[in-house]
């Protein structure tokens, strides 16, 4: 039995899928195939249940890849603890950004960093809050930055900036005269609104109390902030944007911006590890960068903000 057994098991597991699992370990289907079925032998237990339509684990083959999850969890431990000893900057890191995080703040800093340490091998993910919570338990990823989570047990959550929500409002729209919008002035408006599980959007709704983000989520579903805007541009009610989007917008989509009434609906994003996690001088560098990318008076909450 190897370490490297264990790994093409555990990815098998997760992926439900032979070729899928043998492209993620970085080797061809039927070598996998060939040393999954050694452990087996080995093991004189069958692991897998192999049908047409996916791949199962057997009984005591949920149990062995539990066990094997643990094992190489420990045997990545040992080798992040030697390369932290030596506060080595070298290595694979696993980064999962939230997807109403990463287009306006990966630009920002991802360029500084592969050119200022070149030997750091930043890998991004975009994923939801709780996919990142279950990735991160899993050891499947390093870190993460995403928004401030109410409960942090088994977490530590490094401050990294405050941004505001600001909202973004067609020509032909009611609103468009406005020079601030309070949350009441948004009853009865068309809304284009994130899924549910978008941390983006659940605390837009509770702050400003919106009726109509159920009917906003049957006429579409599945969207994205960058849908929602084009749908906003071409004269169709109104979304929301982040901060940070606010500087990637041309002269003509600024004049569709407008801030919302104080107190200003505010996040906090921050990096998430677990706590058990070694690799401090990384996580250090990364944070440094990231706060060096984003303007200096979105470091700390003022008083005009209301975190969310």
């Amino acid at each position: 039995m190897t370490l490297q057994q264990l790994e093409y098991i555990v990815a098998v597991y997760r992926h439900r899928h032979f070729a899928k699992a043998a492209e993620q370990c970085g080797v061809t289907q039927p070598t996998l195939s060939a040393m999954i079925q050694k452990l087996e032998a080995e093991l004189g237990m069958k692991l897998f249940e192999r049908t047409s339509q996916q791949v199962m684990p057997t009984r005591i083959g949920q149990k062995v890849v539990e066990q094997a999850e643990e094992v190489l969890a420990g045997a990545a431990r040992v080798k992040e603890l030697v390369e932290e000893e030596k506060h080595s900057l070298s290595g694979t890191f696993r980064l999962g950004v939230l997807p109403t995080v990463a287009p306006y703040l990966l630009p920002r800093f991802f360029p500084r960093l592969r050119k200022e340490h070149p030997e750091t091998d930043l890998r991004v993910v975009e994923l939801k809050t709780k996919e990142i919570c279950q990735a991160l338990r899993e050891g499947i990823l390093d870190a993460a930055i995403l928004v401030r989570l109410p409960e942090t047990e088994g977490y530590v959550q490094t401050p990294l900036y405050y941004e505001q929500f600001v909202v973004y409002v067609s020509r032909g729209d009611a609103l468009f005269d406005r020079t601030s919008i309070r949350t009441y002035d948004l009853e009865g408006e068309p809304l284009w609104l994130l899924d549910e599980g978008h941390c983006f959007r659940d605390q837009l709704v509770k702050f400003c109390h919106l009726p109509a983000a159920r009917e906003a989520q049957k006429t579409y579903s599945l969207g994205s902030i960058e849908t929602f805007m084009r749908m906003v541009e071409g004269g169709q009610g109104v979304t929301f944007i982040p901060e940070l989007a606010l500087e990637q917008l041309t002269v003509e989509q600024k004049e569709l911006v407008r801030p919302f009434a104080l107190p200003i609906p505010t996040r906090q994003v921050v990096l998430l590890t677990t706590g058990d996690f070694v690799r401090h001088s990384l996580r250090d560098l990364l944070v440094e960068t990231i706060i060096r990318s984003v303007p200096p008076r979105m470091l700390k909450l003022n008083n005009t903000e209301q975190r969310v």
